[in-house]
């Protein structure tokens, strides 16, 4: 038995497979509050030597920790495990990480040792969604654009905005495609339009550095609100005790989906605007000319504001670089266990490496 898990900010989620060489569904699959923890050590402790029964959850988003998805294979016995591979969100060097929105050192080989698990390894957390896109189905991905690759193969690049913002590249090897990561969220903020120069001085005067990052993740949707409520001084009273007392991000969002409020839908605008131009970044610095995919769990919640046209606007507006950007597909990543497949591919591909 291998385990996977997908270590972010805000969430962990672990699952137990029986992965050989094809895509497997998990025997147990478990999502855990990671600030409720000090380190993953702690989580692995509480998943992997069960002391309770599971409780169903509809979904990897429903509240509480320690929940379990799938019933099956539940078992109070300790696990016996041929390797492991955690999606981290963060660098990963010398298969050690100290995690970027959490205050954790997460290193493979502690891990291995305290748990008995003979190979363990970590993978930065858009690494393991890029082998993951290499097992999705077409049902799992909504079409943005469907462009005209090139015959020949050349490389595919990922972008997916959550606590963080993550970006990650796939390279053809000639057989295959090869996931490697980056830490491109972190790079400087580049605005196009005077709108986008006022929220960048807006920002500059909270933090030194305005990365991508700042804008582009939960957070960030929150930062573009409060730029707008600021500036246009246009904010509903009923909005602002929604934000109070809810998740900023997800009571916008909401209010602009539902055209609630014109703050919202202007802060949506700008968001979804931002992502596509940072999106046509990545691929020109990549040349990703196979395709970009969108992941993240913010995509799947604004489908609907990327397809309205706003997000590949800003994606091919790259000036005499626009024809070429129309040629890329550009796909949205609906399966939020991508990362979790591709852990779970890698630790399967160690655990055949290392059987006799």
């Amino acid at each position: 038995m291998i385990l996977a898990g997908d270590i972010g900010g805000t969430k962990t989620n672990l699952a137990l497979y029986e992965w050989t060489t094809k895509r497997a569904e998990s025997l147990r699959l478990e999502s855990f509050h990671s600030r409720d923890y000090k380190s993953l050590e702690d989580i692995l402790v509480e998943f992997l030597t069960p002391t309770r029964s599971p409780s169903s959850l509809d979904s990897l988003e429903t509240e509480g920790r320690g929940k379990s998805e799938k019933a099956q294979g539940w078992s109070s016995e300790p696990v016996r495990l041929t390797a492991a591979c955690f999606g981290i969100a963060g660098p990963v060097i010398d298969n050690r990480s100290h995690t970027t929105n959490l205050p954790w050192v997460v290193d493979g080989r502690t891990i291995a040792k305290q748990f008995s698990i003979p190979r363990v390894q970590l993978l930065n957390d858009l690494e393991a969604t890029g082998y993951g896109v290499l097992w999705l189905r077409s049902d799992e991905l909504e079409v943005l654009n469907v462009g005209n690759p090139p015959k020949d193969r050349q490389a595919m690049a990922l972008i997916a905005a959550g606590t963080g913002l993550g970006e990650g590249i796939l390279h053809w090897e000639g057989t295959s495609y090869r996931p490697v990561p980056s830490e491109g969220g972190h790079t400087d903020f580049g605005p196009n339009n005077d709108e986008e120069i006022e929220l960048l001085r807006y920002l500059r005067s909270q933090y030194l550095h305005v990365s991508y990052e700042r804008i582009l993740s939960g957070p960030g949707l929150q930062a573009i609100y409060e730029f707008l409520r600021d500036t246009k001084k246009n904010e509903p009273t009923w909005l602002a005790e929604r934000i109070k007392v809810g998740d900023p991000a997800a009571e916008i969002a909401q209010a602009g989906l539902q055209g609630q409020a014109e703050i919202a839908k202007q802060a949506l605008d700008l968001f979804v605007s931002i992502y596509g131009a940072e999106a046509g970044n990545l691929a020109l610095k990549t040349l990703s000319l196979d395709g970009v995919y969108v992941g993240g769990g913010i995509a799947p919640k604004l489908i609907s504001k990327l397809q309205d046209g706003t997000f590949m606007r800003a994606f091919a507006s790259k000036g005499r670089y626009k024809r070429l950007m129309s040629q890329i597909p550009v796909k949205v990543i609906m399966n939020q266990q991508t990362a979790l497949l591709g852990a779970a591919s890698v630790a399967g591909a160690l655990s055949l490496a290392s059987a006799p």
